[in-house]
């Protein structure tokens, strides 16, 4: 596309342009090999405590055994783009959207950075920002969130993706500067898709042996089944310091997940009382993170100023 910033292709590949080093209203022509790094590219296999044990359908075995025979036939056919002809979900309406990079180069975000689509529908231009949940400084290709709305505008030009099409993406933008150890814990507030900054930051800190940062994620949905990422947050949840809650506004009963999910659950929104015993059982002072719609943001701002929380103890995204 004219005056792209990093084109990649929807669910498949980011190649032709990308951002120089510098201002991100930079490009730089970029030639691409046709030796692909498969290895690179293949599933990898679950763990058993990867699995909830919960009967989801698909099943993450399912899901494994589906992407490993799609990467086997992508490889005999040496084209990545058969990767992409089933994207994951991991809702009805939402999926997980791959852009592959072109060779050897990352994008090089910092962590809360994100990047801006941009797309055309009946000749206007239309914007939206989202946030790789993938690492920054991975060289083969980077994963978003998409929800797909009935009447969006962003949703009727992600719909007409085929894989092998360019896309235009400008940026980095924004981000929050964190450093190991910088804060004694990290308390994350995220509401459907604003779970996205969050991933990258869980993943920086239980990556990294000398960051002692305790980590308190509060997941809001819908319900059980609109919860984003799930085999992810069990597995991240394990880890010594880090604790993760769900609160589900339309989920009927507690009794309708699965028991591993239960004590850790709360049915209906986040309220003053729920909010004081997070704060309370914090095992550190904590910095706040919030990620939402923006009535989500401004409601959780409002709720931890009244709880003692300052300005300079909160960040929204």
């Amino acid at each position: 596309m004219p005056g792209s910033d990093l084109s990649g292709s929807g669910e498949g590949a980011a190649s032709g342009v990308r951002k120089a080093r510098g201002s991100p209203d930079t490009t730089e022509p970029v030639v691409m090999s046709n030796n692909y790094d498969w290895l690179s590219l293949k599933p990898p296999e679950p763990t058993p405590a990867q699995c909830c044990g919960g009967g989801c359908s698909p099943c993450i075995y399912d899901q494994y055994r589906t992407q490993l025979d799609l990467w086997e036939k992508a490889k005999e056919r040496d084209d990545p783009n058969f990767l992409q002809k089933n994207k994951p979900q991991e809702t009805e309406d939402t999926g997980r959207y791959r852009f592959r990079l072109p060779s050897g180069t990352s994008l090089g975000l910092q962590l809360g950075q994100h990047l801006v689509l941009r797309g055309v529908i009946d000749g206007a231009e239309v914007q939206r920002a989202y946030t790789p949940i993938t690492p920054g400084g991975r060289k083969t290709h980077f994963e978003v969130l998409i929800k797909i709305y009935a009447q969006g505008l962003m949703s009727r030009f992600v719909r007409c993706w085929r894989p092998g099409d360019s896309v235009s993406w400008r940026g980095p933008f924004g981000g929050f500067l964190y450093k190991p150890n910088k804060f004694g814990e990290v308390l994350l507030l995220c509401s459907g898709t604003g779970m996205a900054p969050m991933l990258p930051i869980i993943s920086h800190v239980t990556d990294d042996e000398e960051d002692e940062t305790f980590v308190t994620l509060v997941v809001c949905a819908q319900d059980f089944r609109n919860v984003y990422m799930k085999n992810f947050l069990k597995e991240q949840g394990r880890f010594w310091n880090v604790r993760i809650f769900y609160v589900l506004s339309r989920e009927q009963s507690l009794d309708n997940l699965p028991s591993s999910y239960r004590e850790n659950s709360k049915l209906g929104r986040i309220d003053s009382i729920f909010l004081a015993k997070v704060l309370e059982t914090c095992r550190r002072k904590p910095y706040t993170l919030v990620c939402g719609s923006v009535s989500f943001t401004q409601d959780m701002t409002h709720l931890l100023k009244q709880l003692g929380q300052d300005d300079s103890s909160i960040f929204s995204f």
